[in-house]
């Protein structure tokens, strides 16, 4: 108790000191402050701030006087508007009997010119109780100061705040929603009715994806409203895959050239929506050269502050701003202040004059014409004025002020009527109402809970903010060209994350009174069958749409990689979906399949027929000569490669791969040796037809062994053809395939070299050159087969093969046989012993045994050599 006696009467005794002696307490400057002050009489004093100008005027720079702070410049009738509420709200309270019955509020209220460094002077003055500040002294006398209602916006209040803070003096602001204020530990005596500009951020995120816009622009203020607030909205949106096109600041100071530019980015990017963080003061330059420049087709995101301010919604706006949207803060009507606002007293003070002179310049009001140009009487009436200041039907920021107030004025009633004993203080002790510590009205203000007056808005702080709701606002256009604005949904940023925010989609206008949603995106969406390709050097949302690769696809929009398809499927044509893979094999019965088999199915016939043929002339010296056996043997082998290549066909099994190919060496096996022997038995080697049964017995049990051991069996070929898989045969072994078939060749080119020989004999009927044209005709086939076969895939492979097996099946029928069947059949005559005996030798004069002389001979050294 000493001390504070000591403290107050030293800074009763610096401040009389300072008045009487000039030469140890100077004025270093003299504050410039207007605004309006009551506190005579006053058992409690309020303190407020507005931004009732919009800036302070510029100085001359003059050095040779006493400092003094600059006027300020820019009428601005929506906070004047402000100001007036305030006033309205303590002059309410002052009457009401409930609610601090026994104690007339009085206020001291400032304009902070929306500038920091007026703020700051407000404060100091505010706080030092007289005009001329003295830091950490309050020499006034009279009413103990309350809170402070303000200082407008965020930066202004962060300046305020700290000062405030230092002396634990409350601050109640009505619009300073920047997030920064949050920090109890720079700021613990400041509080807001209006929400956290976390919650506005968190909104914006929310409308930008429940839209789906992904490419955005931004702009934001040069302070702390704009940085913090636009900066809270990137890092979400951009953690869920929005991109930002640009980010660009509004100067604080006019600027042209800056607005210019920024005029040039918006006219040039491709984003269609573009979220602006700003006040309404900051912006209106940028728009009013968005319109000059008329760029138009933008949707427009607005924050709380300038979503309904008539200084931005200015005649010409419809073009460029028609379809906004933006979040407001609760609207309320409060009844009996447009009364209030409309009964002003011309000539009450400084500030009210200003407000009068601007209506007049404004040529607003319907003044009589006697009275000359530029004076007022008094005794206009403002209800004839069409401007933001009368105009109560959207009270958002003007509800936040009344708030405030009545947030004051309940915390202060709570003091006063605190029940001694039972108080939150050292010893269960209440505060003095008539002379009580700001940190003591700090604590009533943090705990107050009220409900607001006609609206029944229930108030309460969780540390020092309110609950983030707002409505969704849609400026439309009307039929006369003026923007009304439209609430189309809600937000609750204390709600569930899922319901937070409810949209009406089709009660939204857009730009152009277009009822379809805008779409700005950097690059269009990838659909399904196609993925993303980033940029290099650009943001994740421009991309370019790459097709996926046969065999892969993507089946989600805006995939970032395809997916292989595995196993036994393939990409559709849309690359979208993996569908099984064609499967391919020669079927029987398709064109190719049927005519095939009818081929096989007549070379086998016509081939039976040959051997009818041979049976019904069995005892005809053609057929004696050229030994029955051997001939029956080569026809009943041609048989057997005719009807092989049918088992070729169709699906493969296992017992159709082991038989088609068995089946097709064997028959290949006995052709050539039967080839062979004939032509050993027209060269007379008769020892070497002795081979012929030894050679047999090895080709059989080569093939056992083959077949037991490596068997040719079914497999899907996926290598061959992406699309397809091809069920084919697998040899089982190359070793085994290439030793059968190599053995087949050895058989050929024997039988084709003692062929090539025979052909000379001077035979009436030569039984070489017809063996000779027939092995030809199989080189030639098998060896044409071979590239035709490599160049083909799947069934088509199965089809070469088969052809060149009838190929060469029917070369060596026609060739062997065709010219017997045309003696047996249609020149009988011909068919005489005379006619198949040797031909003379022209120039020696003697016989050369025939083939068929040779073939008789030996059949009749072998009847000899029985009969020894």
């Amino acid at each position: 108790m000493e001390i504070k006696r000591f403290v107050f009467g030293l800074c009763v005794f610096f401040c009389f000191y300072r008045s009487v002696s000039a030469s140890t307490c100077k004025l270093k400057a003299k504050f410039n402050l207007s605004g309006y002050k009551n506190t005579d009489k006053k058992k409690v004093v309020v303190g407020g701030m507005f931004p009732v100008h919009m800036r302070i005027a510029s100085s001359n720079g003059n050095t040779s006087n006493v400092p003094v702070s600059a006027g300020c410049v820019g009428f601005n009738f929506r906070t004047f508007r402000w100001t007036q509420t305030m006033l309205f709200a303590i002059n309410e309270i002052n009457t009401r009997k409930d609610l601090l019955p026994n104690t007339e509020l009085g206020y001291v209220i400032y304009d902070s010119c929306f500038t920091i460094s007026k703020a700051v002077e407000g404060t100091l003055t505010y706080l030092t109780g007289q005009d001329e500040a003295v830091p950490n002294y309050r020499c006034g006398t009279g009413a103990p100061l309350a809170a402070l209602v303000g200082a407008g916006g965020s930066d202004l209040s962060i300046a305020t705040a700290r000062i405030m803070g230092l002396y634990h003096f409350p601050q109640v602001s009505y619009c300073s929603s920047c997030s920064a204020l949050e920090s109890k530990f720079q700021f613990p005596t400041f509080l807001r009715t209006i929400p956290n500009d976390r919650n506005q951020s968190t909104a914006m995120a929310q409308l930008v994806l429940h839209f789906g816009w992904t490419w955005v622009g931004t702009i934001a203020a040069d302070d702390d409203y704009g940085k913090y607030g636009i900066k809270d909205f990137k890092d979400q949106v951009e953690e869920a895959g929005v991109c930002i096109s640009f980010s660009e600041t509004l100067p604080k100071v006019s600027s042209p050239q800056d607005i210019q530019r920024i005029v040039k980015t918006v006219a040039e990017s491709t984003a269609k929506i573009i979220v602006v963080f700003s006040s309404d003061v900051d912006l209106s330059p940028l728009i009013a050269e968005l319109i000059q420049h008329n760029v138009t087709n933008r949707t427009w995101i607005a924050s709380e502050a300038w979503v309904t301010s008539a200084l931005i919604n200015q005649p010409g706006v419809s073009s460029l701003l028609g379809g906004t949207l933006g979040f407001g803060v609760k609207r309320a009507d409060i009844p009996g202040l447009q009364e209030h606002l409309l009964n002003l007293d011309p000539y009450a003070d400084l500030l009210t004059e200003e407000f009068w002179e601007k209506v007049r310049s404004l040529k607003r009001l319907e003044t009589a014409r006697s009275v000359p140009d530029g004076l007022c009487t008094g005794k206009e009436s403002l209800a004839k004025m069409n401007s933001t200041y009368s105009d109560v039907s959207q009270l958002r920021i003007t509800y936040s002020v009344y708030k405030a107030v009545y947030a004051v004025a309940f915390a202060l009633h709570n003091l006063e009527y605190c029940v001694p004993g039972q108080g939150p203080f050292v010893g269960n002790s209440c505060a003095d109402i008539t002379n009580f510590e700001p940190w003591q009205l700090m604590y009533y203000l943090k705990n107050v809970r009220f409900k607001v007056p006609h609206t029944d808005e229930e108030i309460y702080f969780n540390e020092g903010d309110v609950e983030g709701l707002y409505d969704i606002i849609n400026w439309q256009v009307n039929s006369d060209g003026e923007i009304s604005y439209v609430t189309i949904g809600l937000y609750n940023g204390s709600a569930a994350p899922g319901d937070r925010m409810t949209i009406k989609n089709n009660s939204i206008i857009w730009n152009n009174q277009v009822l379809e949603p805008p779409r700005s995106v950097c690059s269009e969406n990838c659909q399904p069958g196609t993925r993303k390709g980033i940029r290099q050097g650009e943001p994740v949302c421009c991309f370019d749409c790459i097709p996926c690769a046969d065999g892969e696809i993507s089946n989600t929009t805006n995939a970032r990689e395809c997916i292989l398809c595995s196993g036994d499927y393939w990409s559709n044509d849309a690359h979208d979906v993996c569908v099984p893979k064609i499967i391919e094999f020669l079927a029987f019965g398709e064109p190719l399949g049927i005519t095939l088999i009818a081929i096989s199915a007549f070379g086998a016939l016509v081939t039976i027929a040959v051997m009818i043929v041979f049976i019904m002339h069995i005892g005809t010296p053609l057929v004696k000569a050229n030994d029955a056996l051997l001939s029956f043997t080569l026809l009943l082998s041609l048989v057997v490669t005719f009807l092989c290549s049918i088992v070729y066909l169709g699906e493969p099994q296992k017992w159709s791969c082991m038989t088609s190919q068995v089946a097709l060496a064997l028959g290949f096996a006995l052709c050539l040796s039967d080839l062979c022997i004939c032509a050993f038995v027209c060269l007379e080697i008769i020892p070497c037809i002795s081979v012929y049964p030894c050679l047999s017995i090895f080709r059989a049990v080569a093939c056992t062994v083959w077949l037991l051991i490596l068997p040719p069996h079914p497999r899907k070929n996926t290598a061959a053809q992406n699309i397809k898989i091809i069920l084919e045969c697998d040899e089982g072994s190359v070793i085994f395939i290439c030793c059968i078939f190599g053995y087949d060749i050895l058989l050929a080119l024997v039988a084709f070299i003692f062929a090539f020989i025979a052909r000379k004999l001077e035979d009436n009927f030569s039984e070489g050159k017809c063996m000779t044209f027939g092995l030809l005709v199989f080189f030639i086939v098998w060896i044409s087969f071979v590239p035709a076969y490599l160049s083909t895939r799947g069934k088509f492979m199965v089809a070469v093969q088969i052809f060149a097996i009838l190929a060469s099946s029917f070369g060596v029928l026609t060739c062997i046989f065709l010219p017997k069947c045309y003696v047996l059949l249609v020149k009988p005559e011909r068919n005489t012993e005379e006619m198949l005996k040797p031909r003379p030798k022209p120039k020696e004069g003697t016989l050369t045994g025939t083939s068929l002389s040779l073939a008789t001979s030996a059949t009749e050294v072998h009847a000899t050599t029985a009969i020894d």
